[in-house]
């Protein structure tokens, strides 16, 4: 039974980086399709701006970008360099892992056991870009992504010699209590309305569910100081974040709906929109400036998939154990 071990180092990284850009490539299908709650699987790819189908040579991960020169071959509209970079991400993320994740396993490690385990977690990691990129446009982290990954990760404890059901499942309650106490329910009681959306106390349900609660408070921690970093640095520049042109949008439909609304139905919207995060504006200054906050708890569960544990067992070992 061949082990690990017996494949040279350049077959596994071509492979695996292969396979990274191609399930990047559908990342590109699944942060477009996901909130507009369309079938990822079908139509298959086609043009954004004509609705024309993707030919399967335009459809290379990278490389079809690079041919087109950023503008679709059947209408010459400008194709966003996001595409190839969540492509980019994806084999990146495959490489990482297997350096990081695979490779350390003992050498008698079967192939198959692997394999399995690269498959665990590039699903994870795919997942957790996604619902970066989601987040980014649209202000918000879909259930099927971080319920699904926590799901995931709680079903695949036994494949895992790093964690046991136990720390997977208080993980996953510490994880949630640590956004939903402060800022949903505390938050709720002084301002009458959530500061944060569940979307990512979810998310860090799931990195409990993964990495149990030392996973889950690293994520919390090292997302907050990188995302403090980022809106000081807005601020500092700009004054503001700006929300999403599809934010916006939604709100405006909302509130026309609202107006056209009547009796008990109006009620229902009035009270839907008050108790969203999204239902209100944005307010002037640093404490109030409102951007996503599920890209750095995404950032921070990455680093500790790959290298979380060597960082806190080296910084802040003497007071975590």
């Amino acid at each position: 039974m061949p082990t690990l071990s017996d494949f040279p180092h350049w077959f596994l990284v071509a492979v695996v980086t292969s396979l990274g850009l191609a399930f990047g490539s559908f990342l590109n299908v699944v942060i477009y399709r996901v909130p507009r709650e369309l079938s990822i699987v079908r139509p298959a790819s086609r043009c954004g701006a004509c609705g024309t189908p993707i030919s399967p040579r335009d459809n290379i991960p990278l490389l079809g970008w690079l041919l087109l020169r950023g503008k679709a071959r059947c209408c010459g509209a400008p194709i966003s360099v996001r595409y190839p970079l969540v492509e980019l991400l994806g084999g990146l993320l495959a490489w990482a892992l297997l350096e990081c994740v695979i490779l350390p396993l003992p050498e008698q490690t079967p192939w198959y056991g692997a394999l399995g385990l690269f498959a665990l977690h590039l699903a994870l990691g795919l997942g957790l870009i996604a619902a970066a990129f989601i987040d980014l446009d649209h202000l918000y982290l879909p259930d099927p992504i971080t319920l699904g990954g926590t799901a995931l990760g709680l079903l695949s404890v036994p494949l895992r010699a790093d964690i046991t059901w136990q720390s997977s499942l208080l993980g996953m309650l510490v994880g949630f209590l640590l956004v939903w106490l402060p800022f949903d329910l505390l938050y709720r009681l002084l301002r009458g309305r959530p500061g944060m959306g569940l979307g990512d106390a979810k998310l860090l349900m799931l990195a409990g569910a993964w990495f149990g609660w030392e996973g889950a408070c690293f994520a919390l921690l090292a997302g907050s100081v990188q995302g403090t970093l980022i809106a000081v640095t807005t601020f500092l520049v700009k004054g503001k974040a700006e929300e999403p042109e599809v934010v916006k949008r939604e709100r405006a439909a909302l509130l026309a709906e609202i107006e056209a609304a009547e009796g008990e139905e109006k009620e229902r919207l009035v009270a839907e929109l008050a108790a969203d995060p999204l239902g209100h504006t944005e307010e002037s200054g640093l404490g109030r400036i409102r951007m996503p906050f599920g890209p750095f708890l995404v950032l921070a569960i990455l680093e500790y998939q790959l290298f979380g544990k060597v960082i806190l067992e080296s910084t802040l070992g003497y007071l975590w154990w």
